[in-house]
C-alpha cells in the first residue's frame, strides 16, 4: 500500500534531508511540504484528507507550531495521524501533545531507521514514541506526581519563604518569634519533604515545583 505525506518544517534542510531518506522507503510518498502549521492547515481545508495518511511535523515554526498544529488538525481532520519529529525534548510538551492525541514523537537525532519504524508503526494504526521522548514524559509525570504530594503548613511555607530570601536561622527564629531549635526543626523537615540535600536545593526545587508562587 502507499502512504501519503505532508510535511511542515521551517528548514528546508530538514524537509531535503527527510526527502532523501524516503528514497529509501518507496511505500511513502509526499504530497506537499509546508514551512508552518498555518500552510498545512490551509492545504488541508483545500484539499481534504482523502488521500492523506500521516502529518511529519517540527513543533518550533513560525506563526503556528506544532502543538497548535496538531491539536488543529485531530480535531478537524481526525484520521489523519501525526508524527512530531522536533530537536526538544520537554515533558511538558509531549504532555500536551499526548493529550491532543498525537500518534508518535521522535527526535530530530534519531536514527534513519527508527523514524521509518515510527513511521510504519503510526500508518499501521499504531502509536510510536522513541526511548528517549518516553522517558522525558515519565521523568515530567513523576516531577508532577512529587508535587501533588508534597504537603507544607502554613508554618512550613512561612519558613520555606524566608529561607528564599535568604534569611538566616536566627533572622527567622526573631521574625517569628520562635526559637532558633524550632526553626533548625522546621528546616530539616522541609528538605525532608522535599526530598533534598540542602539549602540550595530546597530553594530551587521549592520555585520549580511552584511552593514559592504568590
Amino acid at each position: 500500500m502507499k502512504y501519503n505525506l505532508i510535511i511542515a518544517d521551517d528548514h528546508k534542510m530538514f524537509i531535503d534531508g527527510l526527502l532523501s531518506i524516503l528514497n529509501d522507503a518507496p511505500e511513502f510518498s509526499v504530497r506537499t511540504t509546508a514551512k508552518n502549521g498555518k500552510q498545512v492547515v490551509k492545504y488541508l481545508e483545500i484539499n481534504g484528507t482523502d488521500d492523506l495518511h500521516l502529518l511529519i511535523t517540527d513543533l518550533s515554526m513560525p506563526e503556528m507550531d506544532g502543538i497548535a498544529l496538531n491539536r488543529a488538525v485531530k480535531e478537524k481532520h481526525p484520521s489523519l495521524k501525526t508524527l512530531v519529529v522536533s530537536m526538544h525534548i520537554d515533558g511538558s510538551m509531549i504532555e500536551k501533545l499526548i493529550q491532543n492525541n498525537v500518534d508518535g514523537y521522535v527526535p530530530k537525532n534519531a536514527e534513519k531507521d527508527e523514524l521509518l519504524t515510527a513511521m510504519r508503526t503510526i500508518v499501521k494504526g499504531e502509536k510510536y514514541f522513541s526511548q528517549e521522548i518516553k522517558q522525558a514524559y515519565t521523568d515530567a509525570m513523576f516531577e508532577n506526581k512529587k508535587q501533588d504530594e508534597v504537603h507544607l503548613t502554613d508554618r512550613e511555607k512561612e519558613v520555606l519563604k524566608l529561607i528564599a530570601d535568604e534569611y538566616t536561622t536566627q533572622e527567622i527564629a526573631d521574625k517569628l518569634y520562635l526559637s532558633k531549635h524550632t526553626i533548625e526543626s522546621y528546616r530539616k523537615n522541609l528538605i525532608s519533604k522535599l526530598q533534598v540535600k540542602n539549602l540550595a536545593g530546597l530553594t530551587k526545587h521549592a520555585i520549580k515545583i511552584g511552593l514559592l508562587d504568590s
